[in-house]
């Protein structure tokens, strides 16, 4: 069997939708970089060879939609592209590139309006993919505040349950956020203990009756 697909790949600096003539694709980003004031965006992938992915302003407004503004937070993430022969430039059907699935997507899906034309916005959805085989999802990235706030969660329940979260996959995850501020641990410390202490309350009131 002999693929055509190599003998039609057009020469460029970057990936171009002839690139997915031969079917949709799945990248692992490696790194994101600025651009020129036409292409702002470079975002370089796995085996690229030299011609990174440069998304339209659509499919930026995607990415931020789904990862967050910060682009070097992208990196170890992926995403399918796929041509869609749609796209028009110019009132003309040229194709273009458009992202279908992504990692790290909180629901299975992500649906926003996109701008098609000057009086005209679409839905646009994009579907929620597992990693490819072999790779390591990255860390979810967690706030300062947000890993607090699942730390203050476990300490609520009481200091065993606090030091059980704490010394768990998650709680090592994020307990370097907080662990070197001293208010911070004293008022978790200090929320533990009055959970044991309303724990052992209830304890005596259910066995002896209100004190």
């Amino acid at each position: 069997m002999t693929d055509l697909t190599p003998t039609i790949t057009p020469k460029s600096d970057q990936m171009n939708a002839d690139d997915l003539i031969g079917g949709p694709v799945v990248i692992t980003i490696t790194d994101v970089r600025g651009g020129d004031d036409i292409q702002p965006i470079n975002i370089n992938y796995e085996g690229d060879n030299g011609k990174p992915y440069k998304p339209c302003k659509s499919m930026r407004r995607v990415l931020v939609n789904a990862w967050g503004a910060e682009g070097k937070s992208y990196v170890g993430k992926s995403m399918r592209l796929f041509c869609d022969p749609k796209v028009k430039f110019g009132g003309i059907e040229v194709g273009g590139i458009r992202i279908s699935d992504m990692t790290d997507l909180a629901e299975p899906s992500l649906t926003m309006a996109l701008t098609v034309s000057k009086a005209n916005r679409k839905p646009y959805t994009v579907k929620r993919m597992e990693p490819p085989a072999g790779q390591t999802p990255p860390a979810p990235t967690v706030t300062k505040e947000q890993a607090i706030e699942q730390a203050t969660n476990a300490a609520k329940t009481g200091t065993k349950q606090f030091v059980g979260w704490f010394n768990s996959d998650d709680g090592k995850s994020m307990r370097g956020l907080f662990k070197n501020d001293d208010a911070a641990m004293a008022k978790l410390e200090a929320t533990a203990k009055t959970a044991d202490e309303d724990a052992t309350a209830d304890m005596v009131e259910e066995e002896f009756g209100p004190q």
